[in-house]
């Protein structure tokens, strides 16, 4: 075992001090994701500063409609609350899609949008890793990639984000309020994950010593419709290989408005801008919701080209036009993620496998 230092900081200027203070400190709040982590000797901090029991826990109705979400909410209360229920149904569906009772009960509102990827190569130290060890490379492009990014990846990295939480947020044009050493910040849902770029070590534009507070959720569009649907390789206690948050309101048949996000497909929550413009003012219709998913997906890559040695019924299912995203056909107002899954030709480096939080 490793020593570390531990702090546990009476408030946020205080935590946040800290941090500036502490070179090597990270945040603990939930512990779901990190401890495991550190388990695993992936994160090696010098010190933990515990945030669990800042005044970060309440969730509270603003003047405009929306909604104030604490960093340490736990993922069990906020899919519970009766204002995220009945006003922001996708999202209390995607935390209810995620991990298992037990962990959503520990898991809180920051360290769900921090987590980490679960790609095998980042979690396993023995193997090299760009996103773990800078410059080491990525060998998930030529080995296990079956779960991981087809779009908005890199030469450097194919790793995914795996919050079930964000993908919603996104749909949802949720911001994220940060208090660091300059100041107070806010940043939308969609751009606080990075594209992996030539830097895939940096998840998030979290700079140094920043503490995520909370989660403002816009006023609810009044008639819009939502849904969160995910594609995993079993029922429960797994991480999305496609999923999508959907908020759509149509009216005499015509598609109004159209906020959609995936999961599992990207370093970050994918915002499908292409796919909502094709819906816009569109018929909604089984053929529309088609060409929007083809419109978005049309920029999905195989993390690299298979080799001959390999026959197309072992490549991955990215490599193939076999993805599709379609509405439920009783209700033309929700998505469904669709993804024909094929076996990839390695076999996993390690049994390790990790968590949801």
């Amino acid at each position: 075992m490793r020593p570390f230092g531990y702090l546990r900081p009476a408030g946020v200027e205080e935590a946040v001090r800290a941090a500036a203070e502490a070179p090597g400190a990270r945040f603990l709040g939930g512990g779901t994701n990190l401890v495991d982590l550190m388990k695993l000797g992936v994160e090696t901090p010098r010190t933990l500063i515990d945030v669990s029991r800042l005044p970060l826990g309440g969730i509270e109705e603003l003047p405009d409609g929306g909604l104030r979400i604490g960093a340490t909410v736990r993922n069990s209360d906020l899919a519970a609350a009766a204002p995220v229920r009945e006003r922001y149904p996708v999202l209390s569906q995607a935390l209810l899609a995620g991990a298992s009772g037990q962990l959503r009960n520990t898991a809180t509102t920051g360290g769900n949008l921090l987590q980490r990827t679960r790609c095998l190569y980042f979690q396993d130290p023995t193997k090299p890793c760009n996103k773990r060890s800078p410059g080491t490379g990525c060998p998930a492009r030529d080995g296990v990639h079956r779960d991981l990014a087809v779009l908005g990846h890199s030469a450097h990295c194919v790793a995914t984000q795996p919050s079930d939480m964000a993908v919603a947020l996104a749909a949802l044009d949720a911001e994220v309020h940060l208090h660091g050493p300059d100041g107070e910040r806010t940043v939308a849902v969609t751009d606080f994950h990075r594209l992996p770029g030539d830097r895939p070590e940096q998840d998030t534009v979290i700079r140094p010593g920043e503490l995520l507070t909370a989660v403002r959720l816009p006023p609810a569009a009044p008639g819009a419709r939502s849904r969160y649907r995910k594609v995993r390789d079993r029922a429960s206690f797994a991480f999305a290989l496609v999923s999508v948050a959907a908020v759509l309101e149509a009216r005499d048949g015509v598609v109004e408005r159209a906020a959609l996000a995936f999961g599992g497909l990207a370093h970050r929550p994918w915002r499908a801008r292409a796919a909502e413009e094709v819906l816009l003012g569109a018929p909604a219709t089984e053929d529309t919701f088609a060409r929007a998913a083809d419109a978005e997906l049309a920029a999905a890559r195989c993390a690299t080209t298979p080799s001959r040695s390999h026959s197309p019924a072992t490549w991955p299912s990215a490599c193939s036009p076999a993805w599709r995203t379609r509405p439920a056909t009783a209700d033309p107002t929700t998505a469904r993620a669709r993804r024909r899954l094929r076996p990839t030709v390695p076999d996993p480096p390690s049994p390790t496998q990790g968590r949801e939080p």
